[in-house]
């Protein structure tokens, strides 16, 4: 396999270009990647370990890729070393695996256009979807032109390579050819020996962490991790103690059986968790607004005018100023505000099997005699969405529900939010004869690539994130607008909030200022206009609205009910993760919990969000544990099922 030198010619066997070939593509996507977060964003031993650590990375996954090279090269009969044709075919197949290589490189590209990550394991819960995912990439991206510049640039490069490298045709020893089939068994196991994904946690700083990975690693190792055993990988504490350390801060959960057979709460305490309400409401329209980071809203700060309807709004309700997202997917915030746990590590529990009959709101509710709807603007199948829903005793409703003729636009991944609106509006309506109050979670899809809306809606174009986050404000607002003539109107609760943030990019594993999420209770002829100071958590909304509504249920879940823990002084914390890193934000605290039982702890500054390295606080340290813990725990032995043993 060495190179020799003839007539102003190299020489050299296939698998040798191919690594040259696949290396020099996964580092010019690093460098790119690189410009784009910065250098700034890191100190030169974090460059130099980007690089370093990634090449340590490439040769990784090319100890896989290389497999099949080696054994064509080990197998091949020396009888066809020197035909034409082989050698013809040598650079078609050059041509074919170059273009995956860079096909996969623009591909990664644009995933960390969207998640600031390299592959994980979103990526390979997309190729669940393939429908909905390819879909968004063909109307989000000029596909066809992309694929055409692809195979430009090979074949441009493969022919200025072929001015200098012709592939070898020497005859090869038994003794060769078995190094080389030696070679395709010794480099995966070597690889898989020594090289971890968790390796990419060589510094503190996240952008550094995710460049120096390899994205066909990566995927790899996500998809043997897709589900994190809590127990295996975090660290632990006996059960015993974790749940004294949860009852010392205000969470005493009850069985789920005893929570359905309770009746309303219209007691003293009832009435101290009602909190500012004049009155119950008897219906709540959840809306959780896909990708509505707080910092596009002018109530919480933004000067671009992106909201205008939603800052008027917040001058009429309750506003939350310290509410957090448990995660940075949708599947996430659909947790929080339905079963309201702290988010388990891997999976979301929508996306799980064996989700149903949980004591979610839904269920709850249901039992006490509501009518409860998911209502949802795409295909409800993707993340398991319908199931989840339907399994929980919710009436899902999804685009294929719609009537055409009330659809003004849509793409692969929803109708706009106006026709979304429209429909839950005929929904409510048709409710009023059943004589029967509702709970309604709406889902929205129009801030979500491609980000396209109808047209003459709004003073941005469509195709930015500007342009579908002032969209949904006005059809958030159409909506309000329509339902105030409704005659349910003055009895509803309308709760608008976040699924997760647009971005949670940042130097640190757990950006928290990336998971700060806008909430507004509304409710004019029931609750005066105010503001909720203190931090709460995405989890605290559904025992929240249990305890507004006065309906039994809120002491089963994790989450504290808002009111009853400002009367009683209940500490004030925050749940944020991403798929494998577990987050407890309290006293100006981060402790981060991550597999191999590892802990870190950060100093957050209250004002700006900002983090940096800290002392571990033993007593923090123990609580976050002991959440985590529990809740998967719950999850993982049928606790959070409506009756115990239900299957």
């Amino acid at each position: 396999m060495t190179t020799l030198f003839r007539n102003k010619t190299y020489t050299a066997s296939f698998p040798l270009v191919i690594s040259g070939i696949a290396l020099s593509i996964w580092l010019l996507l690093r460098l790119v990647l690189s410009l784009q977060v910065g250098f700034s964003q890191m100190a030169l031993s974090e460059v130099l370990g980007v690089f370093f650590t990634g090449l340590w990375f490439d040769i990784a996954a090319l100890a896989y890729l290389i497999v099949p090279w080696l054994l064509v090269s080990a197998l091949m009969p020396n009888a066809m070393s020197d035909k034409a044709w082989l050698r013809k075919a040598r650079w078609i197949m050059a041509f074919f695996v170059t273009f995956g290589l860079l096909f996969g490189a623009v591909s990664e590209f644009i995933f960390w256009q969207e998640f600031t990550t390299r592959f994980n394991f979103i990526a390979v819960d997309y190729l669940i979807y393939t429908n909905e995912v390819i879909g968004n990439i063909r109307e989000s991206y000029p596909v066809p032109l992309i694929l055409l510049g692809i195979a430009l640039i090979v074949i441009a490069a493969l022919f200025a390579l072929s001015r200098f490298v012709r592939f070898e045709t020497a005859q090869q020893t038994g003794k060769e050819k078995l190094s080389l089939a030696a070679l395709a068994f010794v480099l995966p196991v070597m690889s898989y020996q020594f090289a971890n994904v968790d390796q990419m946690e060589f510094s503190k700083n996240a952008y550094a962490n995710e460049l120096s990975g390899n994205g066909i690693f990566s995927f790899s190792a996500a998809a043997r991790r897709n589900e994190l055993d809590y127990d295996k990988f975090y660290k632990t504490m006996p059960q015993a103690q974790a749940l004294s350390l949860l009852k010392a801060v205000g969470v005493d959960r009850k069985t789920t059986s005893a929570v359905i057979a309770a009746p309303s709460d219209d007691s003293a305490q009832g009435a101290q968790a009602l909190g500012p309400f004049t009155r119950r409401p008897k219906n709540v329209v959840l809306i959780s607004v896909e990708s509505l980071s707080a910092s596009y809203l002018g109530a919480y700060g933004n000067q671009e005018h992106l909201t205008p309807y939603l800052d008027k709004l917040g001058s009429e309700s309750l506003v939350f100023d310290k509410l957090f997202a448990t995660g940075t997917r949708t599947v996430r915030g659909l947790d929080a505000l339905s079963i309201a746990i702290p988010p388990i590590p891997g999976q979301a529990i929508v996306h799980r099997p064996n989700s149903e009959h949980l004591a979610t709101i839904g269920e709850l509710l249901e039992a006490k005699n509501y009518s409860t709807f998911f209502i949802y603007g795409g295909y409800g199948v993707f993340d398991s969405m319908n199931t989840y829903f339907r399994g929980n005793d919710y009436k899902v409703v999804d685009r294929t529900d719609f009537d055409k003729s009330t659809i003004q636009s849509e793409n692969v991944w929803g109708v706009d939010d106006e026709s979304l609106f429209n429909n839950s509006l005929k929904i409510f309506d048709e409710n009023v004869n059943t004589n029967k109050p509702f709970f309604a979670h709406i889902m929205t899809t129009s801030n979500h690539r491609p980000y396209s809306f109808p047209v003459g809606k709004i003073d941005l174009p469509q195709g930015s994130r500007r342009g579908a986050v002032k969209y949904t404000d006005y059809a958030i607002g159409q909506f309000i607008e329509h339902a105030k003539t409704k005659p349910w109107f003055k009895d509803t609760l309308f709760v608008i909030v976040a699924d997760h943030c647009a971005s949670v990019a940042g130097k640190t594993k757990l950006p928290v200022g990336k998971y700060h999420i806008p909430l507004f209770f509304y409710a004019p002829d029931l609750l005066p206009v105010g503001h909720y100071s203190r931090i709460a958590s995405q989890i605290d909304i559904v025992p929240t609205l249990l305890d507004v509504l006065g309906a039994s249920g809120a002491e089963h879940f994790y989450g504290q009910s808002m009111f009853e823990a400002a009367a009683k002084k209940l500490p004030e914390r925050a749940f944020i993760s991403n798929y494998q890193a577990l987050g407890y934000y309290k006293n100006d605290t981060l402790v981060v919990l991550s597999p191999k039982q590892a802990v870190e702890s950060y100093h957050v500054d209250a004002q700006t969000l900002e983090a940096s390295s800290g002392v571990a606080n033993a007593s923090l340290v123990d609580e976050a544990v002991a959440y985590y813990q529990t809740a998967a725990r719950a999850y993982k032995h049928g606790d959070l099922k409506e009756f115990v043993g239900v299957e």
